[in-house]
């Protein structure tokens, strides 16, 4: 059996046809730059994250990049951040001419721990922390009631790189559930053709409840201009490409349905292994889904991770992979090395060693969750984890 870690054939298949027409109808309009399909995507996944506005941008990295321009982040600045994360998380931060300072990860959630974090702004004397970007990892949210009541407290804005994320939700410490990209000031998603809402190329969008905010993110995805050949601002080109609109607004309809099926393959994973000796014998350790909440009209709960990945912490990590390769199972590892292990960061930052992250990154590994997979195709994974490890 060959199973990859992700199989876009699969989601494609039942919506080509009307992906065709849609990009047909761009084509055939002659309007490639902007317009009314990124009009209308901007205004479906405002709504969808139940945020005020959202302004489509050329991808995950330049939502984020955009996001720290709009909040004039410069040199002399310094940005809090996980050191567990995709590049674009830091490179940003260094694009923008600012320092990343990091803090560890809960090692439950792997996401950034906020104990960690007011240590990290206890200790900033001068004040240089200037913005604050807590990633969403895996596609659960990370502790936002207490990322905000730190944020609030030291006056610091938060832009949440929710890359992996959008739809997972989490509770904001009032109460209320709300979803990944509107609590904080801006929300930065990824349409990454691997991510949950995939498009067939790059594109990204940022999502925000403060509207003046976001107009000023629209003027700087577009060089800064307002009006047209008038530059109060220096932006960027980090347009949203119409096709990848289209596309994305077709999918986005699907998008809870996708977002369930991976939850069930997560629960039915987690099921498997339950049975197996591996979990008893501490040779695999599960993700954990941190909020649950009653879902409406039931008295099942509910499951608010996404599953973008679903990892797993392991013995003898590289190994595995190596095993399950040669039984045609693909896998990954997200991410082998922590941003403040990078070889571009060292001689320039300092950073104390982050243990929980570092863990992290030697233990983990990516199993395929993705909506069309089969009871059999995850059977036939976890067999072969049980034979690794009773060679």
């Amino acid at each position: 059996m060959k199973i990859p870690l992700l199989d876009l054939q699969s989601q494609l298949q039942p919506l080509r046809e009307e992906i065709v027409r849609a990009v047909t109808r761009v084509v055939d309009s002659t309007t490639y730059i902007l317009g009314p399909e990124v009009v209308g995507l901007e205004e479906e996944v405002a709504l969808y994250c139940n945020g005020a506005c959202g302004v489509g941008v050329s991808s995950g990295t330049d939502a984020l990049l955009v996001s720290l321009m709009a909040l004039g982040i410069g040199p002399g600045d310094r940005v809090l951040t996980t050191a567990y994360s995709f590049f674009a998380t830091m490179g940003v931060i260094l694009r923008c001419g600012a320092e990343p300072v990091f803090a560890d990860i809960d090692p439950v959630s792997f996401n950034i721990d906020p104990k960690e974090m007011a240590k990290v702004l206890e200790n900033d004397k001068g004040k240089t922390i200037k913005a604050i970007i807590p990633v969403h990892l895996y596609g659960q949210c990370a502790d936002m009631a207490a990322i905000m009541t730190l944020a609030n407290e030291y006056a610091i804005p938060v832009i949440e790189d929710a890359a992996q994320a959008i739809g997972s939700e989490c509770p904001d410490g009032a109460g209320n559930w709300k979803k990944s990209g509107t609590m904080g000031l801006a929300g930065c998603f990824s349409f990454f053709p691997s991510k949950n809402l995939g498009g067939i190329g790059d594109g990204g969008m940022v999502v925000s409840n403060d509207t003046d905010f976001g107009e000023q993110i629209r003027i700087l995805r577009n060089h800064g201009a307002k009006p047209k050949y008038y530059h109060a601002e220096i932006g960027g080109n980090f347009r949203l490409d119409p096709i990848q609109a289209t596309v994305l607004r077709i999918k986005l309809q699907h998008l809870e349905k996708w977002h369930a099926a991976r939850r069930n393959n997560a629960a039915y994973y987690n099921k498997l292994f339950s049975e197996s000796t591996l979990v008893q014998d501490l040779k695999v350790k599960l993700p954990v889904a941190v909020y649950k909440k009653q879902a409406e009209a039931s008295e099942t709960t509910k499951n608010y991770h996404i599953y973008n990945q679903y990892v797993l912490r392991v013995d003898d990590r590289d190994s595995l992979i190596d095993w399950l390769r040669s039984q045609n199972i693909g896998c990954e590892i997200y991410y082998p090395l922590c941003l403040h292990e990078q070889e571009c960061l060292q001689g320039i930052i300092d950073t104390p060693s982050l243990p929980h992250a570092e863990q992290a990154a030697r233990t983990t590994i990516a199993l395929p969750v993705y909506p069309e997979l089969t009871i059999e195709m995850q059977e036939y994974v976890v067999e072969q984890i049980v034979a690794f490890y009773k060679r």
